[in-house]
């Protein structure tokens, strides 16, 4: 088990940068698969991102391919979501969530993830 802070967050204008990190602590960090997700006020949690253990596979969503970047340091036991050319629709509070099945295929249910972070606000004014 994984206990997971977010940090990072804040108010940004559109098309400006914000890198969220998440810190692990545990000393199986790097055995467990890594991701992101967010939830607006009113709507369901979504997928954002995912890293494998290794870091070679990597899932993102549609809606953020292309300007979002996740990465993780197993060494600091942290993951980071650098997120550019951000939009106003990326508002949410964002959550890392640590998986132990590695070797899974469909990555975007929340459920099937087994720890996770508070939550960090991203807001992005237009």
């Amino acid at each position: 088990q994984v206990q997971l802070v977010e940090s990072g967050g804040g108010l940004v204008q559109a098309g400006g940068s914000l890198r969220l990190s998440c810190a692990a602590s545990g000393r199986t960090f790097s055995s467990y698969a890594m991701g992101w997700f967010r939830q607006a006020p009113g709507k369901e949690r979504e997928f954002v991102t995912r890293i494998s253990w290794s870091g070679e596979r990597i899932y993102y969503a549609d809606s953020v391919k292309g300007r979002f970047t996740i990465s993780r340091d197993n060494a600091k036991n942290t993951v980071y979501l650098q997120m550019n050319s951000l939009k106003p629709e990326d508002t949410a509070v964002y959550y890392c969530a640590a998986d132990k099945d590695t070797g899974r295929t469909i990555v975007v249910v929340p459920y099937d993830y087994d720890n996770w972070g508070q939550g960090t606000q991203v807001t992005v004014s237009s």
